[in-house]
């Protein structure tokens, strides 16, 4: 059982980092929404297509919590591809209607929750998640497309406790897909072992999250040169 107090935390967050997400795309022009991304080979489109696609899938995850049958998000890569490429053809609004009512289904269905969790450990895409933390993943699944969509909005702008929600994301996945050793270390006194943990490297919240998730080591320091890291 999730402790109410914390899902309705992790909901309240959410809730802000979605409004300021549609805030966004809601501004942008039909022009701009086909710019592009700093997620490769997709325009901005394609990005709130995922995210639109992403809150339904996510809810498979709370599926397998609560009744211990495994789920996966998608049936497969191409199943997944096939849904965002037709979701991204939506006219603007519709799209944007997708996306806001699929972001309210998936908020209602973490109230699920606070039930009897069965599985309390379930697999995403070979990382390992505790069932509390999907709304988590969520978050980090917003605050790291916004980001991608590369306008004035800027990651200094979520919240502190979603940027760390975005780190740790993050940092599944370089564990998952074998990322070289490193100790990760913020500003925020946040730390992180990767492999061995053999190389040192710090930066704030912010400078991290934009270097695991998309290269930009701008904002990070090592004692060493920087690993290549793999790709998301």
């Amino acid at each position: 059982m999730m402790k109410p107090a914390r899902l309705n935390s992790d909901l309240s967050r959410l809730g802000r980092e979605t409004d300021m997400f549609l805030a966004t795309v809601e501004s942008l022009s039909d022009e701009e929404m086909v710019g592009p991304t700093l997620c490769e080979g997709w325009d901005r489109a394609h990005v709130i297509a995922h995210l639109a696609s992403n809150a339904r899938a996510l809810v498979k995850l709370i599926d397998w919590a609560t009744t211990g049958e495994p789920q996966q998000p998608y049936e497969s890569h191409e199943a997944r591809e096939q849904e965002i490429d037709e979701l991204a053809a939506l006219p603007k609004d519709e799209l944007i209607e997708t996306f806001k009512q699929n972001a309210q289904f998936f908020a209602e269905q973490c109230e699920r929750l606070k039930g009897d969790i069965v599985t309390e450990e379930l697999d995403l895409h070979g990382k390992p998640v505790p069932a509390t933390s999907v709304p988590a993943v969520r978050i980090a699944e917003v605050v790291v497309h916004h980001h991608d969509l590369d306008t004035t909005w800027t990651v200094e702008e979520a919240d502190p406790d979603s940027l760390l929600n975005a780190v740790e994301a993050a940092v599944r996945t370089m564990r998952a897909k074998g990322a070289p050793g490193m100790t990760l270390r913020t500003e925020e006194r946040d730390e992180w072992i990767i492999g061995d943990g053999g190389q040192l490297i710090t930066s704030d919240r912010e400078g991290m999250l934009q270097w695991l998730a998309r290269g930009d080591d701008e904002f990070v320091e090592s004692e060493g040169a920087l690993p290549e890291l793999p790709a998301w």
